[in-house]
């Protein structure tokens, strides 16, 4: 018996479109799906410093968008995400091919396993086979109006492979679409360098505003929602010193809880 995840991806792969609708939910204000029983007690715990509802008004969501998420980990924004555009929007979630890193090819299939065994809200989800090593093609040009990502550059600076992926997330938006972006956010002036950034972490928020532009991108806005002040950015495991991953197991963990999660940029992009 194939695994959910198989499943999911090899019926898209062979030119199935999502599973069949099951009754819409009821919920369909963000506020509810906010407080819906599909979000785990450890995903609103984090809702203190990551703000779901006023980053995703900041981008300018609505439930009848096409939306696609980029790295979505185990699905922290896919579970708010999937059940708000599931009746009039589309959600994208991007899938690492079968050759990816052993790390993202757990989390995939663990969001895929857990959106299949909630077919009410999450049955409309796609995923997209983006191969990071070719062209991470993320559907067919023009066709999305938001493409999200949240806390990933690091690792595309680390990889070398930023500007394809912000060349990628252009293609597919329409004109005046929009790309949000949240972020670990180093000192400004700190190194650029691939190294300096997967060791800490953090990212200038400079240095991402120069990617994007390059890509063609326009910034439209950023905003402080995300800001910690509390956040030095100098801890001895970087940003994974910190909440909710405490690297650094019991040493300091109770000064690193008192920090909290990262001080995040929050920028909001448009295709012109």
């Amino acid at each position: 018996m194939k695994s959910s995840l198989a499943f999911v991806l090899s019926f898209i792969a062979c030119g199935g479109s999502s599973p069949p609708a099951i009754a819409p939910t009821a919920k369909t204000g963000l506020d509810a799906v906010l407080a819906g029983p599909q979000r785990m007690e450890a995903e609103r715990a984090r809702d203190v410093y990551r703000h779901p509802r006023e980053t995703l008004g900041f981008f300018g969501l609505t439930d009848a968008m096409t939306v696609v998420e980029l790295a979505p980990g185990q699905g922290w924004y896919t579970a708010i995400l999937a059940p708000y555009l599931r009746d009039h929007g589309k959600l994208f979630v991007t899938a690492p091919t079968s050759d990816a890193p052993p790390e993202a090819q757990q989390n995939s299939k663990a969001l895929f396993d857990r959106l299949m065994k909630d077919p009410t809200l999450f049955d409309r989800v796609t995923p997209v086979m983006a191969d990071i090593k070719k062209d991470y093609a993320l559907g067919p040009d023009g066709t999305a109006d938001m493409v999200l990502t949240f806390r990933n550059l690091h690792g595309w600076i680390r990889d070398g492979v930023m500007d394809k992926v912000f060349k990628s997330a252009f293609l597919v938006l329409k004109s005046g679409g929009v790309l949000g972006v949240v972020e670990h956010r180093a000192p400004a002036g700190a190194p650029t360098d691939p190294q300096s950034i997967a060791k800490s972490g953090y990212v200038p928020e400079a240095f991402a505003i120069d990617f994007a532009t390059k890509a063609g991108f326009v910034l439209a806005d950023k905003s402080e929602i995300n800001a910690n002040p509390k956040d030095t950015k100098d801890h001895p495991n970087g940003v994974w010193s910190l909440p909710p991953t405490y690297q650094g197991g019991d040493v300091d963990k109770a000064k690193f809880k008192g920090i909290g999660e990262s001080d995040r940029m929050t920028l909001k992009f448009k295709k012109p």
